[in-house]
């Protein structure tokens, strides 16, 4: 870590004894944790605790701090902060956060420097390379009730969708659920898409509103969040209820194993041109991905989609993340580059949300925010990147 004095690169001006925050005082005693620096775990040894692939590193890795917008970035944290206020290991920093003017540069970076270590995630071989995509928030045209213009069903949770959080047996398994339903004292696999999607669907009765297009639908649940428009003008923003525990295949990677498209068109504009080509093969497509989501209304006048975190999501400044690798809340500095370009995407992001497809150490889906151009840069996003995760000092990692 840097000394007090440098403020993250030579270059940077110090903040005077009257615009730095206030010392935090350690709510235990003792050292702050610090990750250990696995040498190169072969591939098949996966973690079996959360955070451990964590590394400590320095405020000098991170490329491109220098040109951070440190104003831009803090108000993203400061959103999360309304979801972390409450959780022990982040009370004290959010608590000082609020302390800090919020277009104070200079006071903004000691800020994290005097209260956070720096840690590059990994992956279970040790590599710093990871998958880094996007994601947004669609705009579907809709209606309360079924009609031949808007036919396509959107679910809310199903009364009979039973789900099972493994941490009460098996504490290892902390972030591990099943989802199924019952037949007889047998808990057995919920639905899948085909079985959902079928003309009489097992879940009748649980529409929670309709939409004029299948794929939109489709791409809806990929996202996770939406707004269905109605005719009269209202808005009503849906976000992701649950999911009915079948895994997530991705339809673009089954259309470049069958010679349908090269890996360069399978983006979700790609896809959506596909199925206006193959009509009569889309159902069948899209029923290659078994997983399927179901939502609910959101309050109105959010500034965004609300994400795992609860709290709205910022565009181009929220990520989705593996919160088994990455701690929920937390500030991630990624590395990688714009979609369909070599321009570098250096920045500050906040790990405000997760998704189905968001697995392992080096992993991350940007949000870019809501409607057609946001969708474009979602779409096209399919890069590698690596991750620097930011910890409060007393943040306790396994040893």
């Amino acid at each position: 870590m840097l000394l007090a004095s440098l403020f993250f690169l030579a270059g940077c001006q110090s903040v005077p004894p009257a615009t730095k925050p206030p010392v935090i005082k350690p709510t235990t005693p003792g050292k702050p944790a610090v990750a250990p620096a696995p040498e190169k775990p072969a591939a098949t040894n996966v973690p079996t605790q959360p955070y451990a692939l964590l590394k400590a590193a320095s405020w000098t890795d991170l490329p491109g701090l220098a040109k951070e917008d440190w104003v831009t970035s803090w108000r993203a944290w400061l959103q999360g902060c309304q979801g972390l206020r409450n959780k022990a290991d982040w009370q004290a920093v959010c608590a000082v956060a609020l302390l800090v003017k919020a277009d104070d540069t200079a006071a903004i970076q000691a800020y994290w420097q005097q209260y956070f270590n720096v840690y590059q995630t990994q992956q279970p071989e040790g590599a710093p390379q990871g998958l880094m995509t996007g994601y947004y928030q669609p705009v579907l045209k809709g209606a309360r009730t079924a009609s031949a213009r808007y036919p396509v069903p959107l679910y809310k949770t199903p009364a009979d969708l039973v789900t099972v959080n493994l941490s009460g047996l098996f504490p290892e398994l902390k972030y591990k659920r099943v989802r199924g339903r019952l037949q007889g004292q047998s808990l057995i696999p919920y639905y899948t898409r085909a079985d959902i999607e079928q003309a009489q669907s097992p879940l009748a009765g649980s529409e929670l509103l309709w939409v004029n297009d299948a794929v939109e639908a489709f791409f809806l649940q990929v996202q996770g969040s939406g707004i269905v428009e109605l005719e009269n003008g209202e808005r009503l923003p849906v976000g992701y209820a649950d999911q009915n525990g079948h895994p997530y295949q991705s339809i673009g990677k089954l259309l470049v194993e069958r010679g349908e498209m090269v890996a360069s068109e399978a983006s979700m504009q790609g896809i959506k041109t596909w199925g206006q080509q193959h009509p009569d093969q889309l159902r069948a497509l899209l029923d290659a991905n078994p997983s399927y989501v179901f939502f609910k209304l959101l309050p109105a006048g959010l500034s965004g989609p609300l994400g795992a975190l609860g709290v709205p999501l910022s565009a181009a400044r929220s990520i989705a993340v593996d919160p088994f690798y990455i701690p929920l809340g937390a500030p991630v500095y990624l590395a990688t580059t714009y979609p369909n370009s070599e321009a570098p995407l250096q920045q500050l992001m906040q790990a405000q949300d997760t998704g189905g497809a968001i697995k392992g150490g080096v992993r991350a889906d940007v949000y870019w925010g809501e409607g057609e151009s946001a969708g474009k840069l979602a779409g096209a996003m399919r890069q590698q990147g690596q991750l620097w995760v930011w910890l409060p000092k007393t943040f306790r990692l396994p040893h």
